[in-house]
């Protein structure tokens, strides 16, 4: 029996009662019917079919089109506090369960899986950063900092403090401003710069200027894969950004490793976290657009690696541009399959939502073909558990990872 909580109640269309009896936590403007009684941008509301059977409670918001995040399917919740730091405990016992106690770098919240709508955390080492992208998490978040601070330390977790990432467009479909800087929790702020360990490898964190919260988790084991199979290989690691497959590689064995990437200031991270590891003797750094170095490599007739990396970032943020995005994701492969010698090795990612892994695949088939190649399939790997892919949430299942031989 639902206790009486007063709050507004938003109507829902028999097509979005479905949708959400399906577990799927967002409602779109569309569905709404109408609303009972006056609920501001960011508050809770619940959501009813049109025969009155409770759906959910969730976050308003004015301005995007997903009207309603859920956050609970328990009518008797109360959003107190008390029910936010269960929630933060849970997903925190959550990691160290999956991460098997590597968790001095890890996602901490991971928005809609975790139960957070539109809220990342990553942790890198004695630092907390944030990402909030949607106006309900917003409006709670001078109370959820703190209970996430409390929660870590409570564990025995030394953290410094929090660093908010906000500066992204995205915020602005909330009716939200974008900034970076430290959270207010009282205490001195530490170095925006951080050093974090992950795999055996060292690497510094910038989590003020670095590209998203300053570095990629999500591709922990994945590398951890890569490192496997590098010993005695000459490796190319493409869009290599700080280094991280580049430097795993090298830590498993690599012969020789060349890490490439478009943005000087990223290779220049990528050398200081080589010379930090010891690495440097079997590394170099190429400041390129990988899609004209792989070209400009085969023109020279020759196979000079015998393994490449190919972790670009995401070609398509919508379903606008997938059919572009796959053009562009075949020729990078392409070109890359192109330059291996047979019994080479061959390691492929995605990290876009828009690009299933059924197309993604479709594209690798077409540009093996092309090549005139076979792949043979080592692995085919997801991101890291702390990562979770909820089912009913096809948007926590983004990124795709494969490992083949070339034959």
């Amino acid at each position: 029996m639902k206790a009486e909580r007063g709050l507004p109640r938003f109507i829902i269309t028999a097509k979005g009662t479905r949708w959400v009896e399906q577990g799927h936590p967002w409602i779109y403007e569309g569905e709404v019917l109408r609303e009972e009684g006056d609920c501001e941008n960011g508050a809770l509301a619940d959501a009813v079919s049109e025969k009155g059977k409770y759906l959910g409670t969730g976050f308003v918001s004015r301005q995007s089109k997903i009207r309603l995040r859920l956050i609970s399917r328990n009518a008797n919740d109360r959003f107190d506090e008390a029910f936010w730091q269960r929630r933060i405990q849970y997903a925190w016992d959550y990691r160290k369960t999956v991460m098997g106690g590597d968790l001095s770098c890890c996602r901490v919240i991971f928005g809609e899986a975790d139960g957070f709508p539109g809220l990342t955390v990553d942790r890198f080492s004695d630092i907390l950063v944030t990402q909030t992208l949607s106006v309900g998490m917003e409006r709670i978040k001078s109370m959820l900092f703190p209970l996430l601070v409390k929660v870590l330390r409570s564990d025995g977790q030394q953290i410094r403090g929090i660093f908010e990432r906000n500066d992204v467009a995205i915020r602005s479909l909330e009716g939200l401003e974008q900034g970076k800087g430290w959270f207010p929790l009282g205490e001195e702020f530490p170095d925006t710069v951080t050093e974090i360990r992950e795999n055996g490898v060292y690497y510094r964190v910038d989590v003020e200027n670095g590209q998203k919260t300053g570095f990629f988790l999500d591709q922990k084991y994945n590398r951890l894969a890569v490192a496997r199979l590098a010993r005695g290989k000459r490796v190319l690691d493409c869009f290599t950004h700080t280094g991280s497959f580049a430097l795993n590689a090298a830590m498993g064995g690599a012969e020789h490793v060349t890490a490439v990437d478009i943005s000087a200031s990223a290779i220049e991270m990528a050398r200081a976290n080589a010379i930090r590891n010891g690495l440097e003797d079997r590394m170099d750094f190429i400041t390129a657009d990988v899609f004209d170095l792989l070209p400009q490599l085969a023109a020279k007739g020759k196979a000079p690696y015998d393994f490449i990396i190919l972790d670009p970032p995401a070609f398509t943020k919508s379903r606008k541009t997938v059919d572009s995005a796959q053009r562009g994701y075949k020729e990078i492969n392409l070109r890359a399959l192109k330059l291996l010698p047979r019994g080479g090795y061959f390691a492929t990612a995605s990290c876009s939502h828009f690009m299933p892994s059924e197309q993604f695949e479709k594209m690798l088939r077409s540009a093996a073909l092309d090549a005139g190649v076979e792949l043979r399939q080592i692995e085919a790997r997801q991101q890291s558990p702390d990562h979770p892919i909820v089912w009913n949430v096809p948007e926590t299942d983004y990124l795709k990872f494969y490992i083949f031989q070339v034959v």
